[in-house]
């Protein structure tokens, strides 16, 4: 089955429609184990795939953020090496958060994916364009997301999330492209 065949019409009609995407971080981006090192410091697992697809994503001027409940240096970081145009850390209430970005961008919530993989994210979720769940997220996530993702959390969902936003305007061929260039790793 070919990832178009996957994909319904009407979940590919709000995806041509995104032009921000918006991630959770653990349980999206890191698969939701907390590792602590001696020092305390949270340790953090990234997927090199989700970097592309977030790469990818701004290749072709789809802006990405990143609201988390949490804060922690390795998020940080992360997020400064993909280039992450909005950045929200600590944030136990989505929603502001992203209103300012929407009020920045001049968007409207039917513009937004929002990826989220528990109640937090429920608030955000039910009023966006396409809610995006992994496919590991709580329940009542996956009832209300448009779209369940076959990865679970940070093992490639923001590559998925790519590929469904990319694949509603282009096929994926044409998208990759980009992605073979030498300066697709250089942040702009």
């Amino acid at each position: 089955m070919s990832w178009t065949d996957r994909v319904s019409p009407a979940v590919r009609a709000l995806a041509a429609n995104i032009k921000l995407v918006v991630f959770d971080v653990d349980g999206v981006l890191t698969d939701g184990t907390l590792t602590y090192s001696e020092r305390g410091e949270q340790v953090k697992h990234f997927n090199v795939k989700d970097g592309v697809g977030i790469k990818l994503l701004q290749r072709f001027d789809i802006a990405t953020a990143i609201i988390s409940a949490k804060s922690s240096a390795a998020l940080a970081k992360r997020a400064s090496d993909l280039g992450v145009q909005y950045f929200y850390p600590g944030a136990s209430d989505k929603w502001p958060c992203l209103q300012e970005i929407l009020d920045q961008l001049e968007l409207m919530p039917e513009q937004v994916c929002y990826v989220g993989d528990d109640v937090i994210d429920l608030k955000v979720m039910t009023r966006v364009g396409l809610a995006v769940a992994p496919a590991d997220a709580f329940w009542m996530v996956h009832d209300r997301a448009h779209y369940c993702c076959d990865k679970p959390g940070g093992k490639g969902v923001a590559r998925e999330v790519a590929d469904l936003v990319l694949g509603s305007r282009m096929s994926l061929e044409d998208a990759y492209i980009k992605a073979m260039l030498p300066e697709f790793e250089v942040i702009k």
